[in-house]
């Protein structure tokens, strides 16, 4: 029975670590397409160089997770995308923590990408 229980911990462990954090909006590969010439928006790239120099979307520059994203504009609107979205969500956090209020991140990431 106790081993449910440690299941069941871990469980909810992982659901809290994906929860939603407030003032991070999530929008697919779809919606992206939408804004993706948008001037006002800044694009970030977290992969790694290699992952990015293999396929990336022109108007994403390539910041790697890890990097110094302070340099940022906190005015604008930023948009952060990885290979699955986890990563991105990471940095989102990061931006939070930084003072940045508008932040986005790429559900699927570039897994999801059709463009």
């Amino acid at each position: 029975m106790s081993m449910w229980i440690i299941i069941a911990i871990v469980i909810l462990f992982f659901l809290w670590r994906l929860r939603p954090v407030k003032g991070i909006k999530t929008i697919t590969t779809v919606a992206l397409n939408r804004i993706i010439d948008d001037k006002d928006k800044v694009f970030v790239d977290v992969r790694t160089p290699g992952e990015y120099k293999t396929r990336h979307i022109r108007q994403f520059k390539n910041i790697p997770l890890g990097s110094d994203l302070s340099k940022l504009p906190k005015d604008k609107e930023i948009v952060v995308i990885c290979q699955s979205g986890m990563r991105s969500a990471q940095a989102c956090k990061q931006l939070k923590k930084l003072g940045y209020e508008n932040l986005t991140n790429v559900r699927g990431g570039m897994s999801a990408w059709r463009g």
